[in-house]
């Protein structure tokens, strides 16, 4: 047998050394890994989807502070980066996805003892906290690049953005399920039920990666480029990177405004729906089914989108996805309330065109700088793009409660048309297949 070539030495990054043969199989573990996470934190994700704006406004009587609930929760997500991005540089992936899934456990229960309580500041209080478990979903995008061949990095964390369909579209139905079994075994106050199922998968998602994301992808990709010795890097870091990397700056402007667009309308969708109809469990159900074909689309196409970045280069690919959702913005935003086909094809184009600027940016962020840099300015496109959506989620329940659900979509439509700019600049980072040649 011959001998593995051995990992470079720290400090000899600019040596170009081969890796090692079984690279290509520790990726595939990592994929595999990354994809069963996803589908359980996927399943959590969407369950908090569903229930969290109808929930809060049961508890406040309020759009306004459903919105602020739903804010939050992406709030929580952009925040939790910069604790999560010093474990990671210290732990690698494995450190920093563990501890998003288990902040997300402390959220379930803080939402529970909300409902016992009847108290809707705490329960807001929760969702901030349920966010970590979003944020840890879209850090394993970044996860499943760290060892992917350039020509193939859009492809490859394309496949764990798909995974999240699996659990993600059951999602919301499953909410409706576990409040049916939970009030029949144990009674009490409704949303306990999902709440105690979303905390169940966040626990187990945070197990799952706890023992068989090894050994560290991240940590492994410096070895191999020869970054063992580098400095550790913050957020702030990865704001310096942004300002000086046009690639990296474009990306982190793409993921924002996609993210804010997506969420601002979607968080209002639920409310709109409730709106036209008068069983409130009857909404819960046709929200179910329209956020669940919402957040197919989100997920569904990505692989096809990770070959057509890997293909043509990111810009493309974020200009379409940039057109889409102001398609969807129209459609939806044209839609009554009581039209329920024309509101599931508008979400459906939302989550489309939020999976193109998703795969798009976090491709032509990684591409653009060495693993040392990656988690820093990773976490910086994920932080910028959690507050933005916590913007959409603040701005969307006073629009919808004073002027209107079309008003609304007709503010996210003008949103996402402020990426255009950027996107006909100049972008310094080569495509995949440039870099990969």
């Amino acid at each position: 047998m011959t001998a593995q070539p051995p990992l470079p030495a720290a400090g000899t990054a600019n040596a170009a050394p081969e890796p090692p043969a079984d690279t290509a199989a520790l990726q595939r573990r990592v994929l595999r890994t990354l994809f069963c996470t996803q589908i359980l934190g996927g399943l959590a994700v969407g369950i908090g989807i569903a229930v969290g704006a109808i929930m809060i406004e049961d508890m406040t009587g309020s759009s306004t502070y459903a919105g602020l609930g739903q804010s939050l929760f992406v709030g929580g997500s952009a925040l939790v980066v910069i604790p999560a991005v010093r474990i990671t540089e210290r732990y690698g992936r494995r450190g920093g996805l563990a501890f998003g899934y288990a902040c997300a456990v402390l959220g379930t229960l803080t939402v529970i003892a909300a409902i016992h309580l009847d108290n809707p500041v705490v329960a807001v209080a929760g969702y901030f906290l349920l966010g970590s478990g979003s944020f840890a979903g879209l850090q394993s995008r970044y996860a499943a690049a760290d060892l992917a061949p350039a020509a193939k990095r859009g492809s490859h964390l394309a496949i764990v953005v798909w995974a999240t369909t699996i659990g993600s579209v059951a999602g919301p139905s499953i909410a409706g399920l576990a409040e049916r079994v939970w009030t029949g075994w144990f009674g009490g106050p409704s949303y306990v039920g999902s709440m105690a199922a979303m905390g169940l998968l966040f626990l187990v998602t945070a197990a799952v990666i706890g023992v068989l994301l090894r050994p560290d992808p991240l940590l492994t990709a410096r070895e191999l480029s020869g970054e063992t010795d580098a400095p550790k890097r913050s957020i702030a870091d990865g704001y310096r990177t942004a300002k000086t990397n046009p690639a990296v700056r474009t990306g982190v402007i793409a993921a924002a405004l996609g993210h804010f667009v997506m969420v601002g309308v979607m968080a209002m969708t639920a409310l709109h729906i409730k709106h036209g109809m008068a069983d409130p469990g009857e909404a819960l159900t046709v929200v179910g089914f329209i956020l669940g074909a919402h957040i197919g689309a989100m997920y569904a196409l990505s692989p096809v989108i990770g070959r057509l970045v890997d293909k043509y280069g990111a810009r493309p690919v974020l200009m379409a996805g940039t057109a889409i959702l102001v398609s969807a913005c129209v459609v939806s935003g044209s839609a009554p309330s009581a039209d329920h086909l024309r509101l599931s094809v508008g979400l459906v184009l939302l989550g489309l065109g939020w999976s193109a600027m998703t795969v798009g940016s976090a491709a032509l962020v990684t591409g653009a700088v060495s693993p040392a840099r990656r988690p820093s300015t990773q976490g910086f496109s994920d932080l910028v793009m959690g507050l933005a959506a916590m913007g959409a989620g603040i701005a969307s329940g006073p629009i919808v409660e004073y002027a209107s659900y079309g008003m609304l979509c007709v503010f996210c439509a003008v949103v996402a048309l402020l990426v255009f700019p950027f996107l006909m600049g100049r972008l310094a980072a080569p495509t995949p297949l440039e870099e990969a040649a």
